[in-house]
């Protein structure tokens, strides 16, 4: 469950190879990569608080 929201997000932000926010916005690419890792520690975080992990 971890790795599931930044695979869906870096699978969806790579195959956009025509319209990539980081060609016209200079922070794209650190904005993608912290929604990643985002994505990936706030499962973690509410299965930790609410005791499943």
């Amino acid at each position: 469950m971890v790795f599931l929201p930044p695979t869906l997000v870096a699978s969806m932000y790579g195959m956009n190879f025509e319209h990539m926010p980081e060609l016209a916005w200079l922070l794209g690419y650190p904005w993608a990569i912290g929604l990643m890792i985002l994505a990936g520690i706030a499962p973690y975080w509410y299965f930790k608080r609410k005791g499943w992990l």
